[in-house]
């Protein structure tokens, strides 16, 4: 007997709410032509994403304008709603850690994990936001050491430094992870649990009740798809830039838009070869492969910059962002709005946006840990790891801008040529051009695993929930969302992908809110199934 079916049938007998439905996973789906979908999840949101690939590539001026335009209103009006989710969904996070909720395991007493922790991080890492630490690893670093935030322009020296560091943190490390934990940690409990269908809505079942199966979970569902599309196509979007700025600058071709839609078709194309090799023969080796390179890359600056400076640093800077948080994570009475509407603003709408892709992916990995497990190693795993990444790079930087009196990597800073930073950086080491050549196939690969986990996960929301679908419909996602990248890229450059993801979050961060209640309730209510079903 299946754990949802075992406490449904003590729920019975106690009188207590379960959350079970009699809805099955691909209920409602359309089987015709080779295809296995949701109707009308699939139609609405399949739809309204040709749509908009087509208006972008055909009006590219008007598009650009329009996009500029929603990032400033966004950023500007709605500033305080995402610094409030962010703050909430951790401290959320921390409860469940310490509360008897914790014990709780996903899928039952008896369940086990599938993968062991070097695996399950890795997937994690790279599914994430591995992207983001080769495009922002140097470069926000020595950004905010340049033009310190919290109007704090007049301290110098180490302090600026510790500022500096504390406020890269602060964008890498627990807030984006309770936020993907959150929507994760949902999915899992009520898929796994409940039996429910691996869909958002079904995350919100205890509130909604069977009429989530109708317009109202259909309409939770599209948003979903098209904040996982929006905030995977930001993503991509800083890689190709990145990718092709680095092979431009290493081999002196014109960074162009032709060469950033080549770099987009050859990487969407070994994406469909991941595709059809799989969760195990794909996404996991490469993910596997990943860490592996981004290591030796990691290792290799920790050797030959200030190491002893980084390895201080880690705990350092650390503790510096303990003592500014409060400063950072508060939105009242700030000035420094350069920092808190185009870092903080933008990052937190980019997370929530990302959160549904990566937290149904770290959903679908994650059967057989306690509730407390999932948590405390989703959160403090990967964000050691970024800031273990930031303090190597970003301390290096800082070392050649501050001691060594080097402008160059500020120089692309202040000129605004962020796809450069790491390579510029780079070009102080031996070996420039096999490192540089290594930051490009790690930003590759990065861009490939996150293409394939995201076709799988936005196939899965499209299909009811179904895992087992027809390739086409994943090489379908892998593709528009290819062209996506590419209709922003042209449409705006990395404006338009950031207006993409803060206009796709705001809805997705109200649905964030419900699913806390709704995640309570239903964890409470096991808790009080647990004893009965360990002695059936």
């Amino acid at each position: 007997m299946l754990h949802s079916e075992k406490i449904s049938a003590i729920a019975r007998a106690e009188g207590v709410a379960d959350y079970t439905s009699d809805h099955r996973v691909g209920e409602d789906n359309i089987r015709a032509f080779g295809l296995d979908v949701h109707n009308p999840v699939f139609a609405v949101s399949g739809t309204t994403i040709v749509v908009f690939v087509a208006f972008a590539l055909s009006y590219p001026e008007l598009a650009a304008e329009l996009f500029g335009q929603w990032r400033i209103a966004l950023t500007t009006r709605l500033d305080w709603f995402f610094m409030a989710v962010a703050n909430f969904a951790l401290l959320f996070c921390l409860y469940l850690v310490v509360s008897p909720l914790g014990s709780i395991r996903l899928g039952g007493p008896q369940a086990r994990p599938r993968y062991g922790y070097p695996s399950w991080v890795a997937m994690l890492f790279a599914a994430g936001i591995g992207i983001g630490i080769m495009f922002y690893g140097v470069l926000e670093p020595m950004s905010h050491a340049l033009t310190p935030p919290l109007s704090s322009e007049g301290i110098t020296g180490g302090a600026r430094r510790e500022l500096a560091m504390a406020s890269t943190i602060y964008h890498w490390a627990f807030h984006p992870w309770a936020i993907y934990s959150l929507v994760g940690l949902s999915l899992a409990f009520f898929s796994f649990n409940k039996g429910l269908p691996l869909v958002i809505r079904s995350a919100l079942y205890p509130l909604f009740g069977d009429r989530i199966w109708g317009w109202p979970g259909h309409m939770i569902d599209v948003l979903a798809v098209l904040a996982t599309l929006f905030g995977l196509a930001t993503s991509l979007g800083f890689g190709a830039e990145q990718a092709s700025g680095g092979i431009a600058y290493l081999f002196g071709l014109p960074n162009e838009n032709w060469l950033r839609v080549a770099v987009i078709a050859f990487i969407t194309a070994i994406a469909l070869i991941s595709i059809l090799r799989g969760l195990d023969g794909g996404i996991k080796r490469l993910s596997e492969l990943n860490m592996l390179a981004a290591g030796v890359l990691g290792a290799y600056i920790l050797v030959l910059g200030p190491t002893g400076d980084i390895l201080g640093g880690f705990f350092q800077y650390g503790a510096a962002y303990v003592r500014y948080l409060p400063e950072l994570s508060n939105w009242v009475g700030r000035e420094d709005n350069y920092y808190m509407h185009d870092w903080t603003t933008f990052y937190w709408a980019w997370w929530i946006a990302f959160s549904p892709f990566v937290g149904m992916f770290i959903a679908r990995i994650s059967s057989g840990r306690t509730v407390r497990e999932f948590v405390v190693a989703a959160l403090l795993a990967p964000s050691a790891i970024f800031v273990l990444w930031m303090t190597i790079f970003g301390e290096t930087a800082m070392d050649q801008y501050f001691l060594e009196g080097l402008q160059e990597v500020a120089a692309t800073v202040r000129e605004f040529q962020p796809e450069l930073t790491l390579f510029v950086f780079l070009e102080e080491f031996p070996l420039t051009l096999a490192t540089s050549l290594l930051g490009v196939v790690l930003v590759i690969i990065f861009f490939v695993t996150s293409m394939d986990s995201g076709s799988l996960i936005v196939d899965t929301m499209t299909a009811g929930g179904k895992i087992e679908t027809p390739v086409g419909q994943r090489i379908f996602w892998c593709i528009f969302l290819g062209l996506l990248g590419v209709s922003l890229m042209l449409g705006g450059g990395l404006s338009s992908l950031q207006a993409l993801a803060l206009a796709s979050a705001f809805p997705f961060a109200a649905i964030m809110l419900l699913m806390v209640v709704s995640l309570h309730r239903g964890l409470r209510a096991e808790l009080k199934l647990l004893d009965p079903v360990g002695r059936a």
